[in-house]
C-alpha cells in the first residue's frame, strides 16, 4: 500500500480544482467515502484494487478539507489491515476463549435478553454510523421498552448538548466551517486544534498567507502547537473559564459596548435558582438581576480568579465590544469535559449573543466534536438514555407517542423513565448484584470503554468476580475492553461496510461498502438485526410491530421481505438506505430535516435541515436561525424573514437565553498531598484510544507511547530527567510514564499532562469520575495528582 498512498498523498497536497480526479494508478478503482476518525468529517478517496483498500487521496471536490488531510487522514486506509484483527465469534471459557459459530453467539446475547430485558443495556458511540445508531435506539427503547442506552459521546459532547438545548432550544452549532474562512478573531477556549483538528486549524493559517489578518486568541491552561500561531495566549487557572467568561460581559455592560439592539430583540436572562443544583432550564431572570450579579467579576477579580492579566481580560471586552470586526470562538474537551460544562458553555454562548457576534458568517460560537458521527448518531438519531430520535425525550409522552407511530408499535411501548447515563451505567454494572447493581449484561460496540472510562478501577475493573455480569463486546482488535469481555464480536470496519456520519457542522455523509471484512467479521448493524431476530423467533413481543411484522422488516423492490437477519442476504438490498428513510421521518420535528438517501449518495455531504425547492432540487442550510439563509425563520411584519429567528426557544418567544452562573471551585483541588493539576487528552498522531491508529506502523512509530509533560522547574526539584520514569498517583491509582521536557506542550509549573491513546499505560486509572450535575459528562481534565520518580 505505500507506494499507492504516498502517490495519492502528492496530489492531496496539490491545488484543489472542482474537476481534479484521483490520481490515475493502474487497476485502482476510487470511491468517496467520510474519514473514519475525528468530527471534522474531511472526505476521502480510498483506492481500491484487487479487493484491498491500497490508496487513500484527500477529496478535492470535498468543501470541508478541499482536498487535504492530516497526518491520520492519510493513513486511514491501514486501519484496515492491523495483524490482529478479530476474525470470529469468541466466547470466554475459564481464562480463555473458544472459537464459537455466529448463530451460537446470536442465541447467547437474545439468552441474556430474554433472562432480564430491563438489565439490559447497550453501550455504543459517535464511531456508530447512522443506521447502526438507529438499529440500536429501535432494539432498545422500541423493542426492549429498555432506556439503558448511552453513547461514549456521553464523555466528550453531552455537556454541548445540554447547553444548546438551554441557549437555543435545539441542539448543534448554528454556524458551519464557513465562519472559520471569514471570522477577523478567533478564539480558541481551552482546545487544541493545531493537533486535534488540523485540517479546519489550516483555513485560518492558510488565510494568513494570503495576507489576510486573523487575530488568534489561545485561551488555555497549558501551552501547545496552537499556542505557536496566537498572537495572545491567555493561561488560566483550571476552572476558571468560568469567572473569564463573566469578566467578558461584565465589561459589556460597564462599558456599553455590549449589542443593546440585539439583545432586546433577540435575547432573553436565565439564572438558577441555586447554582449548587442547577437545572438544564432554570428561571428567568432579567436585564437588571444580570447586571447585579456580573458586578464582582472585574477585570482585577478576574486576574485574582483565573491568573489572567486584567489587561488580557479588557482585551477580550474590548474586541467582543467591536462592531466592526467578526469573532469565532472554538472549543471542544476543555469546556465540555467539566464538573460545570454546561455552564461554562452557556456564559460564552452568552457573551456571544451579549455582544451580537452571532448569526453572520464569521460570528460564531462553535463546539467542535470528536468522533465521526458523535452529532449525526449519538446527538440526532439520539442514542442517548434520556432522548428520543430527532431531538425528543423519553419523559415527554408527546415525544414517545410520536416515536411510537413512527416506528409502529403500540402506545405505551416506550418507558417514559430515562435509562442510566453512562458513568450510572458502567456503575451499576461493576456492582455486585445483592448491592443493588441493575445492570447485568452491556453489550458495547465500536468503543473501549476498558480504556476510556474515567476512573477505571471503579467503573470497569470493578466488573472482575462479578460471576452473573456478562460482558459483550464487538470490535475489530482486542482492546483493554476485552480483556474482561465474556463474548467478543468481530465487526467489519469502516469501507468493510456501507455507512453514513455526520459530522461537527451538521453535514450528514454517506459511503458504500468497497471492500469484504476479513474472515467471519460482520456489520455492527447486522449484529443488532439478527439479536432482534432471534427475539422475534422466540416470540419476544417487543420485536413485532402492532401489525405484527418483525420490528426491522425490510423488503426487496418487489416489495416482498428480504431475510436481512440471514448474512448470506444482509446485502442482497442496501439496509442503511432502509433504516436512514425511517430515520428521516424522525427528524422534521425539530428542523433537522434530511435529505433522501440517493441525495447524499451524489453529494460530498449536506448540512440540515434540508429541505425541498419548488424545482424539485434540495438545498441545504449553512446557517441556521439567520433569516438570510434559514428556511424555517418565520416571516416578520414587513413579510420578509426576520434577521435572527430562534424558533425553538424554551421561552416560546423566538429568543435565545443569556445566562449568568457564578465561578465554582473544581471538586478536587491540588494540596500537600497530591500537589500537581493533571489534565489529558488527545496528540496528532492518534485517534481517541488508538485502538486503530496504534496499528499504523507510521502512527505508531511517529507517537509510540504515552508520557507525562513536566515543567522543566519541576522535573528539577524532582530530579528527574527527560525520558525518566515517574508514577503519576492520585487518590484512584497510578501509571508509570516517562517524562518529556519541553516538548510539544508546556504545562505552568504545578501541572502535568498525560495522552489517553495508549493501552499500556492508561492515565484513567488516575482521573475522577466527578461529573456535570446536567449533562453527566466527567472532568478528564482537572484532578489533583503527585509525582514520584521510579527508581529501577
Amino acid at each position: 500500500m505505500a507506494t499507492a498512498t504516498a502517490a495519492a498523498q502528492r496530489v492531496s497536497a496539490s491545488t484543489p480544482t472542482a474537476d481534479t480526479a484521483p490520481p490515475e494508478l493502474a487497476g485502482v478503482t476510487w470511491n468517496k467515502a467520510p474519514c473514519r476518525f475525528c468530527g471534522t468529517g474531511c472526505h476521502v478517496q480510498v483506492g481500491v484494487e484487487e479487493g484491498r483498500v491500497v490508496a487513500v487521496a484527500g477529496d478535492l471536490k470535498a468543501d470541508v478539507n478541499k482536498g487535504l488531510l492530516c497526518v491520520k487522514g492519510y493513513h486511514v486506509g491501514s486501519i484496515l489491515y492491523g495483524r490482529d484483527r478479530l476474525t470470529q465469534p469468541l466466547l470466554r471459557n475459564g481464562d480463555g476463549y473458544e472459537a464459537i459459530s455466529w448463530d451460537r453467539a446470536i442465541g447467547i446475547i437474545a439468552d441474556r435478553v430474554e433472562k432480564a430485558p430491563k438489565r439490559f443495556a447497550f453501550y455504543g458511540s459517535g464511531q456508530w454510523t447512522i443506521p447502526e445508531g438507529f438499529a440500536a435506539q429501535t432494539f432498545m427503547k422500541a423493542g426492549l421498552s429498555c432506556n439503558h442506552i448511552d453513547p461514549n459521546a456521553r464523555l466528550c459532547m453531552a455537556s454541548a448538548v445540554t447547553s444548546f438545548i438551554g441557549t437555543y432550544g435545539v441542539d448543534e452549532p448554528a454556524g458551519c466551517y464557513q465562519d472559520l474562512d471569514e471570522c477577523d478573531v478567533l478564539i480558541c477556549w481551552g482546545n487544541n486544534p493545531a493537533e486535534m483538528h488540523p485540517v479546519l486549524f489550516s483555513r485560518v493559517i492558510d488565510r494568513r498567507t494570503r495576507g489576510e489578518k486573523v487575530v488568534l486568541i489561545d485561551i488555555g491552561t497549558r501551552r501547545t502547537r496552537t499556542t505557536e500561531f496566537a498572537q495572545h495566549y491567555l493561561e488560566f487557572a483550571p476552572q476558571s473559564d468560568l469567572a473569564i467568561a463573566n469578566g467578558i460581559a461584565h465589561l459589556l455592560l460597564e462599558n456599553g459596548t455590549y449589542d443593546q439592539r440585539f439583545v432586546e430583540q433577540f435575547c432573553n436572562f436565565r439564572k438558577h435558582e441555586d447554582p449548587l443544583n442547577p437545572t438544564l432550564k432554570g428561571v428567568a431572570s432579567t436585564f437588571d438581576e444580570y447586571r447585579a450579579a456580573l458586578a464582582e467579576y472585574t477585570p482585577e477579580r478576574v486576574e485574582e480568579i483565573s491568573g489572567v492579566p486584567a489587561a488580557k481580560i479588557r482585551l477580550l471586552g474590548e474586541l467582543f465590544g467591536r462592531r466592526d470586526i467578526r469573532i469565532t470562538s472554538l472549543w471542544c474537551m476543555g469546556f465540555n469535559q467539566h464538573t460545570q460544562g454546561t455552564q461554562i458553555n452557556n456564559l460564552v454562548h452568552g457573551v456571544h449573543l451579549l455582544s451580537g457576534h452571532f448569526g453572520r458568517p464569521g460570528d460564531a460560537p462553535t463546539s467542535l466534536t470528536g468522533q465521526p458521527s458523535a452529532c449525526g448518531t449519538a446527538r440526532e438519531v439520539g442514542t442517548l438514555s434520556h432522548a428520543l430520535p430527532g431531538g425528543r425525550l423519553v419523559a415527554s409522552a408527546d415525544h414517545r407517542a410520536q416515536c411510537e407511530d413512527l416506528w409502529n408499535v403500540e402506545r405505551g411501548r416506550i418507558d417514559p423513565q430515562p435509562g442510566h447515563h453512562t458513568v450510572k451505567m458502567w456503575e451499576q454494572f461493576c456492582t455486585p448484584t445483592s448491592e443493588g447493581g441493575d445492570v447485568d449484561t452491556i453489550w458495547v460496540q465500536v468503543t473501549n470503554p476498558g480504556q476510556s472510562l474515567p476512573n477505571l478501577h471503579k467503573l470497569f475493573n470493578g466488573k472482575t468476580g462479578l460471576e452473573d455480569k456478562f460482558l459483550i463486546v464487538s470490535d475489530v482488535y482486542p482492546t483493554a475492553t476485552t480483556q474482561l469481555a465474556d463474548l467478543i464480536l468481530p465487526s467489519a470496519l469502516w469501507v468493510e461496510k456501507n455507512g453514513m456520519f455526520g459530522n461537527s457542522e451538521r453535514r450528514t455523509q454517506q459511503w458504500f461498502k468497497m471492500v469484504e471484512p476479513p474472515g467471519d467479521a460482520r456489520d455492527d448493524c447486522w449484529q443488532t438485526i439478527a439479536v432482534a431476530r432471534r427475539l422475534f423467533d422466540r416470540g419476544f413481543a417487543g420485536m413485532r410491530q402492532k401489525d405484527g411484522r418483525f420490528l426491522f422488516h425490510i423488503v426487496g423492490e418487489d416489495g416482498a421481505e428480504v431475510p436481512a437477519w440471514d448474512w448470506q442476504h444482509y446485502y442482497d438490498v442496501n439496509v442503511d438506505e432502509q433504516l436512514f428513510e425511517r430515520y428521516r421521518q424522525f427528524t422534521r420535528l425539530k428542523h433537522k430535516d434530511l435529505a433522501p438517501y440517493g441525495e447524499y449518495v451524489k453529494a460530498r455531504g449536506l448540512r440540515w435541515p434540508v429541505v425541498q425547492l419548488p424545482d424539485g432540487r434540495w438545498r441545504e442550510t449553512r446557517f441556521r436561525f439567520s433569516g438570510f439563509d434559514d428556511p424555517y425563520v418565520r416571516d416578520g411584519a414587513d413579510g420578509e424573514p426576520r434577521e435572527i429567528d430562534f424558533y425553538h426557544s424554551t421561552s416560546g418567544d423566538g429568543r435565545a437565553q443569556i445566562w449568568f452562573f457564578p465561578y465554582l471551585p473544581p471538586p478536587e483541588v491540588p494540596d500537600d498531598d497530591y500537589p500537581f493539576w493533571l489534565c489529558t487528552g488527545r496528540v496528532l498522531e492518534h485517534w481517541h484510544t488508538g485502538t486503530m491508529t496504534r496499528r499504523v506502523p507510521e502512527l505508531a512509530r511517529a507517537m509510540p507511547r504515552a508520557y507525562v509533560e513536566l515543567h522543566g522547574d519541576d522535573a528539577a526539584e524532582l530530579g528527574v530527567g527527560n525520558g525518566e520514569p515517574v508514577r503519576v498517583e492520585s487518590r484512584r491509582g497510578s501509571v508509570e510514564l516517562p517524562v518529556w521536557i519541553g516538548g510539544r506542550g508546556a504545562p505552568p509549573r504545578g501541572s502535568v499532562f498525560v495522552p489517553f491513546f495508549d493501552e499500556t499505560r492508561l492515565i484513567n486509572e488516575v482521573t475522577l469520575d466527578a461529573h456535570c450535575p446536567i449533562s453527566k459528562e466527567p472532568d478528564y481534565k482537572k484532578c489533583a495528582v503527585r509525582i514520584l520518580p521510579v527508581t529501577r
